[in-house]
């Protein structure tokens, strides 16, 4: 079975829980922040799905590092996944659980690449223009890519926008060949 359907179903069985405990909030608060300690901690990442380091010392470090940060649903999931050997798991399945969450809270994560920074004043009016035409809160995701040259790459869901500069010389060179 896929590593992404094992994960899916582990975070549907989290949220589940989070949700008869009225505890959804906090526990996507955690989710958050393990993603953020792995995105910022290759090492972590490393040990969590190395499988010669052993299940009780992986526990030891989930427990000095969560422990006390975090939500008792959010703590248990660690504690069985380590149980169960799949600690490795752990970061699909708090990506999962963020996907889960904003579909339940109908939050629509939107990712815009520009070769600039936008300013805050950009960033309101894509949120309300995306927001306005899918009838969904936005969650702007920033990234920059200088590569664009100029205008922007815009992604909701399976769709995409691209006013991009780069995109236009490129077809203007595919037209002229």
């Amino acid at each position: 079975m896929s590593e992404s359907i094992v994960a899916y179903r582990y975070a549907k069985a989290l949220i589940d829980l989070a949700n008869q405990q009225g505890v959804v909030d906090e526990v996507n608060k955690d989710m958050s922040f393990f993603e953020t300690i792995c995105n910022e901690n290759a090492n972590f990442v490393a040990v969590m799905a190395n499988p010669i380091v052993r299940h009780d010392k992986k526990l030891s470090i989930l427990k000095k590092i969560f422990e006390n940060n975090v939500n008792n649903v959010t703590f248990s999931i660690f504690s069985v996944l380590t149980k169960k050997n799949r600690e490795k798991l752990i970061y699909s399945i708090a990506k999962e659980f963020q996907k889960l969450y904003n579909l339940q809270t109908g939050v629509q994560i939107v990712e815009i690449s520009s070769s600039v920074a936008l300013t805050e004043t950009q960033k309101a009016d894509f949120a309300k223009m995306v927001s306005g035409a899918i009838n969904k809160q936005v969650k702007l995701e920033e990234s920059v890519d200088e590569t664009l040259i100029g205008g922007y790459v815009l992604r909701v869901g399976d769709t995409q926008i691209d006013t991009s500069v780069k995109k236009k010389l490129n077809e203007l060179k595919l037209a002229l060949a």
